[in-house]
């Protein structure tokens, strides 16, 4: 199994500083359309085909793999990805904390296997360095935080 996590301060010394609300609608429009936060390609479909009170249903097209995620929203809390299909099971969380200072902080959490792959297989050591490493989700955590500024910026958020 995977066990990745990462956590980055939303508002670090220089930034544009973010509200708890700001961020959370960054995160809410991410979760709705991933190709808005993305790097440019990665992602080249991603739409959301079900909806209901408790959840939403996205098909997407990320990095060459077609995947289906069920992702639920805790208001101004936590987005969690559970992976339906794609070459990922389990979850992936983003959530939104104040730390013991009372500084808003933004985590990433995931517990994932590789389907059809061998448990603690090369393919999941791979993918386990990739997501702890200066590339991996602490990455995305700080360009989700970039892109929503750039969109508050814009007046689009």
């Amino acid at each position: 199994m995977i066990y990745s996590t990462a956590t980055v301060p939303v508002n670090p010394p220089g930034e544009t500083k973010l509200t708890r609300d700001q961020v959370w609608k960054g995160l809410e429009l991410k979760a709705r359309d991933a190709r808005l936060f993305l790097p440019p390609g990665l992602c080249t479909r991603c739409e959301v085909t079900e909806e209901s009170a408790s959840h939403f249903v996205r098909e997407a097209t990320i990095a060459g793999s077609d995947l289906r995620e069920i992702i639920t929203l805790e208001p101004q809390r936590k987005v969690t990805f559970f992976q339906a299909t794609g070459p990922r099971e389990g979850a992936i969380v983003n959530e939104l904390f104040e730390d013991e200072a009372g500084e808003l902080q933004l985590k990433f959490y995931c517990y994932l296997g590789l389907r059809d792959k061998q448990p603690g297989g090369p393919e999941e050591q791979a993918e386990q360095a990739q997501f702890d490493s200066d590339k991996g989700y602490k990455a995305a955590l700080l360009s989700t935080l970039k892109r929503t500024r750039e969109l508050l910026a814009g007046g689009t958020l």
